[in-house]
């Protein structure tokens, strides 16, 4: 239990830093981030406020589809936000084209590393996947289209508020899933009550 709270809390404030790290590369956010930087440009709060409060919103989605939270899920909508508005206050905006190619390939995999240790800990899925995998289960459809559809909507949403799209969010949507799995192998924690999860498609997003 002492690890797997560690590395909750640990993985919920790196994917915090994470996405810090891939906005302030200005190559493109991760879908739903650029959804919360369309936000921020048309009302008074930070980045991690309204990554919170999108959050918030997600999970009364959760009610009419039945998902119940785990206790991963509530720091993973209170924590992610504050902890990217800390990324920010440290890391600075990418100006030359490497700058931008660095700060993204850090941010994709602390990231990616976050996602393995709050998900290997084993204490519920964040805000968005869970509505994902809700949707799947209630749709009946495969997981890939619903967390494509979800995910089209949001950038577009974000797009069309002025979030920044570009090559980064093509790139993340490509690697994500992988390098999740990767960093899954290593940090998820054999539990004796059941089978270790499994290393099939990983999503993330929270």
């Amino acid at each position: 239990m002492p690890r797997r709270v560690a590395q909750l809390l640990i993985g919920v404030f790196l994917y915090g830093i994470g996405i810090a790290f891939i906005v302030r590369s200005g190559l493109g956010a991760a879908p739903w981030d650029v959804l919360t930087q369309g936000i921020t440009r048309h009302v008074p709060l930070s980045f991690g406020i309204v990554t919170t409060l999108v959050s918030a919103i997600v999970l009364l989605l959760w009610i009419p589809i039945r998902q119940k939270p785990g206790a991963g899920t509530v720091v993973n909508a209170l924590l992610v936000g504050p902890s990217a508005d800390v990324g920010f206050l440290f890391i600075p905006v990418g100006r030359d084209v490497w700058q931008q190619a660095l700060l993204f390939a850090i941010g994709l995999l602390v990231l990616s590393a976050a996602t393995g240790m709050y998900i290997g800990a084993h204490f519920g899925p964040g805000p968005r996947d869970g509505l994902m995998t809700g949707l799947h289960v209630r749709l009946r459809r495969p997981i890939w289209i619903v967390r494509t559809c979800l995910e089209v909507t949001v950038v577009l949403v974000g797009w069309a508020l002025g979030g920044t799209v570009g090559i980064g969010t093509l790139l993340f949507a490509l690697l994500v899933g992988p390098l999740c799995e990767f960093f899954l192998r290593i940090f998820a924690v054999p539990r004796s009550s059941r089978p270790a999860p499994s290393t099939g498609p990983v999503s993330v997003q929270g």
